[in-house]
């Protein structure tokens, strides 16, 4: 299926092997910036979890989006889900060698984050407390 940027790109000329690569981007960066995923990504860079204790590692996100979450990541081939033929049933959910190569790049973000932490309160603080500040105001009116 073509989005809207895909069929305006293709009328301008873009070829469709260029299109369908831009498109790809836009959903991968839109799956990895997405704060569960990450989270996720990042509990499972330890090793292999059951459900449950992921979701005890991945603080706030609810059952339904865990799942969700896991669902998409297995589609594309970030996580596996393995399921052992036992009573009761044991699932584990572990990365992929894909995966694990993310998260080397979470790894780093994480670090930077942590790195820069308070320049950042800092800088938002500063900025919400000055005047041009409001929203309602165009900075160039």
């Amino acid at each position: 299926m073509t989005s809207t940027l895909g069929a305006e790109l293709a009328h301008r000329g873009v070829t469709p092997d260029c299109v369908r690569t831009i498109e790809l981007v836009r959903d991968v960066l839109a799956r990895v910036g997405d704060k569960w995923t990450l989270l996720t990504i990042t509990a499972l860079a330890s090793g292999p979890l059951r459900f449950t204790a992921l979701h005890e590692h991945v603080t706030g996100i609810s059952q339904r989006m865990l799942s969700q979450t896991l669902r998409a990541l297995t589609r594309d081939g970030l996580v596996t889900r393995t399921a052992y033929p036992e009573v009761p049933p044991r699932v584990e959910y572990a990365l992929t060698p894909l995966g694990r190569s993310l998260s080397g790049a979470v790894d780093g973000l994480v670090r930077w984050v942590r790195d820069h932490q308070s320049d950042i309160a800092r800088n938002r603080d500063e900025f919400d407390q000055a005047p041009a500040a409001n929203p309602a105001t165009p900075p160039h009116a």
